[in-house]
């Protein structure tokens, strides 16, 4: 008993709350297809995420789409 209070202690001090619920959510194993179902939508959400916070750093730097054509067509020079 002491070593699984002791593990839960140390596992709930290093993730936080929202991980901690997910974890309880799916304390009870899923079928291969549900689990696939789950993370495929984990990975839509986190995609959407990354695409909004580009977004914003592009529109913040003033980035164009010319910005990335020009640099797809230069020259790269790296210092050792």
């Amino acid at each position: 008993m002491y070593l699984y209070i002791a593990a839960n202690l140390d596992i709930s001090d290093r993730l936080n709350e929202q991980q901690v619920l997910m974890l309880r959510l799916l304390k009870n194993p899923l079928t291969e297809k549900d689990f696939l179902e789950i993370r495929k939508l984990a990975v839509k959400l986190i995609s959407k995420i990354l695409d909004e916070v580009v977004e914003d750093w592009e529109l913040n730097k003033d980035i164009k789409p010319e910005n990335y054509d020009n640099l797809s067509k230069g020259h790269f020079h790296f210092k050792h």
